[in-house]
């Protein structure tokens, strides 16, 4: 058992969400097995289900200013940035196969996303930095110390259809942390943002590709299965199972 992996570097918003529903339909039809995309983003805003338009700071006109697109989509939770420096992964799996923990016909979301927080988890661990769940704050997020709150240093939001996830996390790598100012981030105001590169050991600076090599490391040992991967979206849909 694998799971395709493909990296599409830095890529527009809307030419991946293409790209993420050619891939969610293959899967639906069984003609591919579970992928995980790997890519980054240009500045966008998106909107979750339960999103304010209030936590977006920016006017419709400011954000064209500044070159950064808003798209409403249907993932779970509220407002994201994604930018340049941040590790976006969307995986595509059906809930129904054979996955860690499940103990019924499928993996329930819950549970999905709890297995999303322990690769975050293991990926920052990789690069010295400690890092928790909060009850009922989706997430990954830096340990507290003395007057020093957690940060959320990674994002979660998915979207399930006929068993099928889609959307998934974003991870602070070298972001420009200033972009966040944009936006409430999730709606959470008493919590700042941070990054791999602020809080990781001064010796194990991150990397773009050493972030993207950990994760993708990480996520075959928690989901347990064998990555493999694929050199282009082509190679992805026309290879069959």
């Amino acid at each position: 058992m694998h799971i395709n992996l493909l990296n599409l570097g830095r890529v527009p918003y809307s030419e991946a969400l293409a790209i993420q529903q050619q891939v969610i339909a293959a899967r639906k039809q069984n003609l591919i097995g579970d992928t995980l995309l790997m890519l980054e983003h240009p500045p966008v805003l998106t909107l979750g289900r339960n999103a304010h338009r209030s936590n977006v700071l920016l006017s419709a006109e400011q954000l064209t200013q500044q070159g950064v697109e808003l798209h409403e989509i249907n993932r779970g939770g509220d407002v994201t940035y994604h930018g340049p420096g941040q590790l976006v992964g969307y995986p595509i799996i059906d809930l129904r196969g054979d996955l860690p923990g499940k103990k019924g016909p499928h993996l329930g979301p819950v549970d999905y996303v709890r297995l999303l927080e322990e690769v975050l988890i293991r990926t920052c661990g990789d690069f010295g930095v400690m890092t928790q769940r909060i009850c009922k704050l989706t997430g990954v997020w830096t340990m507290a110390g003395g007057s020093i709150r957690e940060k959320k240093i990674a994002a979660i939001g998915v979207h399930v259809s006929q068993g099928v996830t889609s959307h998934g996390f974003a991870l602070n790598v070298t972001t420009d942390l200033r972009d966040f100012d944009w936006i409430i981030p999730c709606g959470i105001t008493d919590r700042q943002v941070t990054s791999l590169e602020l809080e990781a050991d001064p010796d194990r600076q991150p990397t773009m590709e050493s972030a993207l090599n950990s994760a993708s490391r990480n996520f075959g040992r928690v989901f347990e299965r064998q990555m493999l991967w694929c050199e282009s979206v082509d190679q992805l849909l026309g290879t069959h199972v």
